[in-house]
């Protein structure tokens, strides 16, 4: 307890020296230095706040238990209780909320997030779901003010399902927001062709990663291979009369993308650099993260696609988050983008995990 305070207590000179720099005008011919540098200082002032507020409310405390051994009046002195009740609560919260700021962050938090959803078993009906889904996350990120860009598709034709759909999502804290979307997605219901009324259940896969930044993912031309092909959609019908699909492979992993939804070849090039490069951060971080401890399977978000995480019922309207035994029967606001319910609990979980794992 005393070195996390100490901590915090030797924050006022780190948000000066922020400052000091945030202001310096030669700092702004660098903008992605300038941004992480404001991103740093807000975190700080965030920190030094928290503290602020602590010692005030401890100091509020002290001053309330000596008022209420110097008080006589009966009234007086179950108004200060009651004060002296809800600031020990205050120093609680405060308390958890400074724990949870010295955890490590995760770099990634700030980024844009690449979002991949793919039909699994359950034939069309599972890439019906692909799209309820797709939906689903559209109307999420509506919600917080992001913007959404496909950048591939391979539709089913029919009741605006996908094989499977890429998009990239950006705004503030996309991915801190999302990255616990990444596993199976089971869905239970009676498809629109069954005559007969009977539940299927179909599963998706989702992944969610960090968008790459050029400078962490270093490609090197050679280990590319493009194939460039006419785009065509469902039924054959052709999207355009240029070969303007591109399919990258990248050599050394194997890792194939494919974009045709651009009708310019140089932009599906782009957009299918843009998905290899997060696809290649991800699976170095995956690779890094299973040599540091391969114990950490058992813990709650490892991220494995395979891993059933969700069930979405909709003859009895309910959702159920299977790794925190969590169920809503609020299925028709979930799908209509209301994912908070099941992300705000989903984040909960895992900072407690973490605050157990620190050893404070």
């Amino acid at each position: 307890m005393t070195d996390m305070f100490e901590r915090f207590a030797n924050l006022s000179d780190k948000l000066d020296e922020l400052e000091h720099l945030l202001a310096d005008p030669a700092r702004m011919s660098d903008m992605d230095g300038f941004r992480r540098l404001a991103q740093e200082h807000a975190q700080v002032a965030r920190m030094h706040q928290l503290y602020t507020d602590y010692r005030q409310a401890e100091a509020d405390l002290l001053a309330n238990r000596e008022l209420l051994q110097g008080e006589s009046d009966a009234e007086m002195q179950e108004l200060v209780r009651a004060e002296i009740e809800q600031l020990t609560a205050h120093l609680t919260e405060l308390e958890q909320e400074m724990r949870l700021a010295l955890l490590p962050r995760d770099p990634n938090d700030e980024k844009n997030t690449l979002l991949e959803i793919r039909a699994g078993t359950g034939g069309d009906e599972a890439a019906l779901f692909v799209g309820d889904l797709y939906k689903m996350y559209c109307r999420y990120a509506e919600s917080k003010g992001w913007r959404v860009e496909v950048m591939s598709s391979n539709p089913l034709g029919i009741g605006g399902g996908f094989k499977e759909i890429i998009a990239l999502i950006s705004g503030d804290k996309v991915y801190s927001r999302l990255k616990y979307e990444s596993g199976a997605h089971r869905v239970q219901r009676v498809p629109e062709t069954e005559a007969q009324g009977r539940i299927h259940t179909s599963a998706v896969t989702v992944a969610v990663m960090p968008e790459a930044e050029d400078v962490e993912v270093n490609i090197a031309p050679n280990d590319l291979r493009y194939d460039i092909f006419r785009s065509s959609g469902s039924g054959g019908q052709s999207v355009n009369t240029t070969d303007s699909a591109v399919r990258i492979t990248h050599l050394p992993t194997g890792l194939v993308v494919q974009c045709q939804d651009e009708r310019s070849q140089h932009k599906n090039k782009a957009k299918g650099l843009k998905v290899l490069r997060s696809r290649l951060l991800a699976l170095m971080e995956q690779q890094q993260h299973d040599t540091i401890s391969a114990e950490r399977k058992s813990q709650v978000g490892s991220g494995d696609r395979s891993e059933r995480i969700r069930t979405y019922n909709f003859p009895q309207g309910r959702v159920t988050d299977h790794r925190i035994n969590l169920t809503i029967y609020r299925l028709d606001s979930i799908m209509l983008g209301k994912l908070d319910d099941l992300i705000v609990p989903l984040i909960s979980y895992y900072q407690s995990e973490a605050l157990k794992n620190s050893g404070e």
